[in-house]
């Protein structure tokens, strides 16, 4: 059973960076052909696809967010770090990471069934 675990502080100031980290249990982050994604979702509305790494280390972008966001991944301990920069009081959102079995395209990205697996989710609140 593969399980997801997202971590990282919980307040964000405006302009800072905001940073996450996804510990995986019960499988590797390089095993083929898995995808290892960043969702958000802000009150009253959907979830926002972010980013995806594959499992050979390769990266993929929400085009919206591609300057400010990056992902990258520590195989020794099996996690995957999202980074968010500048952020703003727009940014206020509960973070998850998902794993998916293929990359993910258009709406599909905003389709819970398309992943296999989630973290449980956490709250970041971009305040002063």
């Amino acid at each position: 059973q593969v399980q997801l675990q997202e971590s990282g502080p919980g307040l964000v100031k405006p302009s800072q960076t905001l940073s996450l980290t996804c510990t995986v249990s019960g499988g590797s982050i390089t095993t083929g052909y898995y995808y290892w994604n960043w969702i958000r979702q802000s009150p009253g509305k959907g979830l926002e696809w972010m980013g995806a790494m594959s499992w050979t280390g390769n990266t993929h972008y929400s085009p919206s967010l591609k300057s400010r966001t990056s992902i990258s991944r520590d195989t020794s301990n099996n996690q995957f770090t999202l980074q968010v920069n500048s952020v703003t009081p727009e940014d206020t959102a509960v973070y998850y990471c998902a794993r998916s079995p293929r990359l993910l395209y258009g709406s599909s990205r905003q389709e819970k069934r398309e992943y296999d697996y989630w973290g449980q989710g956490t709250q970041v609140t971009v305040a002063s």
